[in-house]
């Protein structure tokens, strides 16, 4: 942990002072000294005694110039646009054997000089790129092939217990050396005399230390709980950043209890860089316990890592013991470095820590291995809440860290020291690593809530940033697992190179100005509808649908003129982009015929609108109303309140009924019956005063009642009347319905309801002949009680006797 910060600071480091060297370079480039440091660089590749840290200096030197050939490759770029332009503007060459104008020709000329003048420092720094590039790339390779020879080296086997008294005398020297340095520093008299007179700064200090350190995590953790008490809104913000309390306050301590101790002026020279490393290893210990606890809480609001409550304090507890044991780990490297300890000591007493390390990992890995669906017993807290694909993915990283964790110490114990750290170490700092990107997508799920009181769950900005935390956990977590700086820089000069799409070079840069032109293009086309739509169309005599095609038609060209702004900022040849929509046209003749007539239909409407937003239309079997018109489909909203997309080209190519085209009035129509017998004047009389008191009819034209026809089972007359709104159609009818119903019945007119007769001609078929005479006296009977029920329904043969009509009960 302490060597993957020391690394990401490196970085950072290096990525300024590259930028720098590069910003300066490129004002000046000096290819005299370019060529030194190349030919430098040629020789070292040749070399057999170089180090892996002359080769990063070196690499480090040529990726500052590399950088700077980059920038000079824009030099001039300009002045080359316009020479070329100027020469295309002439026409081209002419061919061999023929001649032009002696002016053109000396014009031409004098460009061709002048632009080959002017490409001639853009054309040298690619060159120069290119060596630079290719350099980069060998030294690359070597330092690759050095460090796998480093790792993959068979050193002495812990488990030869030859070497433990070797590594336990040279611990204890290094333990005696330290001591010895106290024991001079208190000797000296003016070291005491130093010490007595800063003695009650010290007390205070060692003091204060004491008090940080032993009763601040109480502290902090009284503060969380007032604050879940007190606070309603926002608790997880506060919480978390109460609980950041619990590495500060400590981490506190830790530094008094240094600058007391460097005070006293006790410690030595070797003490004192062993001191300087305390609060070091007191931030990975408070960090990963810190972590723990934001992991495995015992709150479900709170644990990232959704476990049964045993084995959260399981978990919790693994994780506490392998933050001690990477103290201890940083305690004996810093030991080593100051004492030089051989590799032999730095194996045995690395064995022992690699070892407790991988068991405590593969206990880890077994807890994430065994995340399911299945429900908890009772008391034992939730499971994960999430897709399959997280727990799927929780449960392959828990079997990796147990195989990492089985083989890791095995490595070890053979010999291969470096492969057996290289497994277990890093493959705990990378479970570190995913928690806290857990933690802290869970505080910015918190932090959405508190800002806009929304439910973070259902929110994409949520996600998003999950998406950012995880891009940003990549490097680091490359880093962890053996990457050099080098080629996390290499990977930001190739994304910052770019690439070429015909003569120009898209390079990040590039893009991002594409990207900010467009958008406020986007945005003034927005601001610009806005506008029209509030404050300048209502003014005018258009109606809703001209309004909505004057802002669409906007919008469209709006949006096609701010997305040829920004390819053009972006320095894209739109005459090469032009070879690209000319090649798109022919799928676009054949794949695309549909959407290309129905984008274009949809401009029809906007234009011609036969059809507005509000409109009662029918075309083919759907009818409803208009709700948006867009360029490839219209949406229609049914009266069952259902959405219908219907292509545009329907609109064009078939038939389409505006009810409420320019007006909302229409007619009515609807067909009463009466029984026969009935006073029709009568009738047609109470219908029209029925028709003439509804309020949404219209008088102007005058309604009617027509007689229109003698039915099968009634006197049929019909109604029809305009109405003032005829989206109340059906509102309107029920309403005559309701009244007429009244008015019959208290004038006793009757609505009669369907009859039907049977008549059958030959009857006889219906039974067998063999049963005819003797069923015929029972037939008689029965057709003698059939006419006495005076039923309507009569079933009789062709001489018009009456038989009883066979249902399916007499079958």
């Amino acid at each position: 942990m302490i060597a993957l910060i020391r690394r990401l600071l490196a970085a950072c480091a290096v990525t300024i002072l590259c930028a720098t060297l590069a910003v300066a370079q490129a004002q000046d480039i000096d290819y005299e000294t370019w060529g030194t440091l190349a030919k430098q660089a040629d020789g070292l590749l040749d070399g057999e005694d170089v180090t892996v840290k002359q080769y990063e200096d070196l690499r480090s030197d040529i990726a500052g110039w590399r950088d700077s050939f980059l920038r000079a490759e824009s030099t001039n770029a300009s002045r080359i646009e316009t020479l070329q332009q100027q020469l295309d503007t002439l026409g081209p060459a002419p061919a061999e054997g023929e001649s032009e104008a002696e002016d053109i020709a000396q014009r031409r000329a004098d460009l061709t000089e002048q632009l080959s003048n002017a490409q001639a420092p853009v054309r040298r720094a690619q060159e120069a790129f290119t060596q630079a590039n290719g350099l980069i790339g060998e030294i690359d390779t070597k330092i690759r092939e050095m460090q796998t020879s480093r790792l993959l080296t068979l050193g002495p086997s812990p488990l030869n217990w030859q070497l433990w008294g070797p590594a336990a005398n040279d611990v204890a020297a290094a333990g005696e050396s330290l001591v010895q340095e106290v024991r001079d520093n208190v000797a000296s008299e003016n070291q005491r005399a130093a010490a007595r007179e800063n003695l009650p700064i010290i007390i205070l200090l060692v003091g204060l230390s004491a008090l940080l350190v032993i009763r601040g995590p109480s502290w902090v953790r009284r503060i969380e709980e007032w604050l879940r008490r007190r606070t309603r809104r926002g608790t997880g913000v506060w919480r978390f950043l109460a609980s950041l309390g619990s590495i500060v306050v400590p981490l506190g301590g830790l530094i008094l209890l240094v600058v007391a101790a460097t005070i006293s002026g006790l410690p030595g020279t070797n003490l004192t860089v062993v001191m300087y490393s305390v609060p070091i290893w007191g931030l990975v210990l408070l960090y990963i316990r810190w972590l723990a606890g934001e992991s495995f809480n015992s709150d479900d609001d709170i644990a990232t890592m959704p476990l049964p409550n045993w084995q959260r304090t399981e978990a919790w507890l693994y994780s506490s013991v392998l933050a001690l044991l990477f103290v201890l780990r940083g305690m004996g490297q810093t030991l080593s470095q100051i004492f030089e300890f051989s590799d032999e000591t730095n194996a045995v007493l690395d064995f022992p820590l690699i070892v407790l390390s991988a068991l405590m990992l593969f206990r880890l890995g077994y807890i994430l291995s065994g995340l399911s669906h299945e429900e908890p017993e009772e008391g034992e807290g939730t499971l994960l809440e999430g897709s399959t694909f997280r727990m799927q993915l929780a449960r392959m990283i828990g079997r990796l860290a147990m195989l990492l964790a089985l083989f890791g110490p095995i490595m070890a114990a053979v010999g291969y020291h470096r492969v057996g750290q290289g497994m277990v170490f890093p493959a705990v700092q990378s479970l570190s690593l995913l928690a806290l990107v857990l933690v802290l997508q869970r505080f910015i799920k918190d932090l959405y809530a508190l800002i806009t009181r929304k439910d973070p769950d259902d929110s994409l900005i949520t996600v998003l940033a999950g998406v950012v935390l995880i891009l940003l956990a990549l490097p680091m977590l490359a880093l962890i697992w053996g990457a050099r700086v080098a080629d996390l820089t290499e990977l930001w000069a190739r994304f910052q190179e770019g690439f070429l799409l015909g003569d120009a070079r898209i390079s990040p840069t590039s893009f991002l100005t594409m990207l900010v032109v467009f958008a406020v293009g986007y945005g003034v086309t927005r601001l610009l509808q806005s506008g029209l739509r509030s404050s300048i169309l209502p003014k005018t005599k258009l109606d809703i649908g001209g309004q909505n095609a004057v802002i669409s038609g906007l919008g469209y060209a709006g949006v096609m003129l701010a997305a040829v702004m920004a390819i053009t900022a972006a320095g894209i040849n739109l005459t090469a982009l032009g070879y690209v929509i000319s090649a798109l046209s022919v799928g676009i003749g054949f794949g695309l015929q549909n959407i290309v007539q129905n984008f274009v239909s949809g401009i029809i409407l906007l234009i011609e609108r036969p059809i507005s937003q509000g409109d009662w239309i029918e075309v083919g079997p759907n009818m409803g109303i208009v709700k948006d018109i867009s360029v490839r489909a219209t949406r229609i909203e049914t009266f069952d309140r259902t959405d219908v997309i219907v292509p545009n080209s329907d609109f064009i190519s078939g038939t389409v009924t505006n009810f409420t085209r320019g007006n909302v009035i229409g007619r009515v129509f609807t067909t009463v019956g009466v029984a026969y017998g009935s006073d029709t004047r009568k009738v047609e009389e109470i219908l029209l005063r029925i028709v003439r008191e509804h309020d949404m009819v219209l008088l102007n034209p005058e309604p009617s009642v027509v007689f229109a026809r003698f039915g099968a089972d009634s006197l049929e007359f019909e109604i029809r009347a305009i109405v003032r709104d005829v989206n109340q159609k059906v509102k309107i009818l029920s309403d005559f319905n309701h009244e007429i119903n009244a008015r019959f019945v208290a004038e006793g007119i009757e609505v009669p309801f369907a009859q039907r007769d049977i008549w059958l001609r030959n009857p006889e078929s219906l039974y067998p002949p063999q049963q005819k005479r003797q069923d015929s006296d029972a037939e008689r009977g029965s057709d003698q009680e059939f006419k006495a029920s005076g039923a309507q329904n009569k079933t009789t043969d062709g001489g018009g006797e009456a038989f009883p009509t066979v249902g399916p009960e007499d079958e």
